[in-house]
């Protein structure tokens, strides 16, 4: 693991981590899940947290058993379905639904002069990032299109440490999935769990909420942690 000192470059994820958009998720997925005939569920919910959109409508199918009865092209309409639905949602986003602590992160991390970019299974992040009005602090976007597999693949958090001109052990990420984790990690990065240390039990480091994470924090749980 490496040094603090090191580190020049953040990568964050987006639901859960800079706003709450998981709840948006977990409306429009309800509404497909209703329509194909699957029982919604906490495990199914919690399962669906950083996966993409056909990822994220397999698991749906395959919960109620229906895995045979879409096509490819049936899928399409369905997941085309649950984003229009999504993005009526987060149409409404603006700047206070930043979650708690995040805007100050961000800002004590551009003061720095810290590299920033976003790693989200969402095609809507650039869409959300300026409804959040937070475009100023990243650096990129990484398009979850662009990559070879997502989360838990490696290949979303290699690409935002790529985007930012960095060393994999040079940047830390932010996630609050466990297939968020072990994306961070696969990349050879820093990982800083957001919620349920259970659940994100592979984090390097881990906060219980956003209001928690500061700089100091995570140098402070690193160093902890290498001593």
């Amino acid at each position: 693991m490496s040094d603090f000192d090191v580190i020049k470059g953040f990568a964050f994820d987006m639901d859960g981590v800079l706003a709450d958009t998981a709840r948006f998720h977990t409306i429009a997925w309800r509404k497909i899940a209703d329509e194909v005939g699957t029982t919604w569920t906490k495990e199914l919910e919690e399962g669906l947290k950083g996966i993409d959109r056909m990822g994220s409508l397999a698991l749906i199918i395959a919960a109620g058993g229906h895995e045979n009865e879409y096509d490819q092209t049936a899928r399409e309409a369905l997941a085309e379905k649950k984003n229009t639905n999504y993005r009526e949602l987060i149409s409404k986003l603006t700047p206070a639904d930043i979650l708690p602590g995040m805007q100050n992160f961000l800002d004590e991390l551009k003061a720095k002069d810290y590299q920033l970019s976003v790693a989200s299974a969402s095609k809507n992040a650039p869409f959300i990032i300026e409804r959040l009005g937070l475009g100023d602090y990243f650096k990129a976007v990484v398009d979850p299109a662009s990559v070879s597999a997502g989360k838990p693949d490696p290949a979303i958090f290699s690409a935002a440490a790529a985007v930012l001109n960095l060393k994999p052990e040079q940047v830390i990420g932010l996630e609050d999935s466990a297939a968020g984790i072990k994306s961070i990690n696969g990349a050879g990065e820093i990982s800083v769990g957001i919620g349920d240390a259970t659940v994100l039990a592979e984090a390097d480091v881990n906060f219980d909420q956003t209001a928690d994470v500061t700089l100091n924090a995570i140098k402070n749980a690193l160093d902890k942690k290498i001593s």
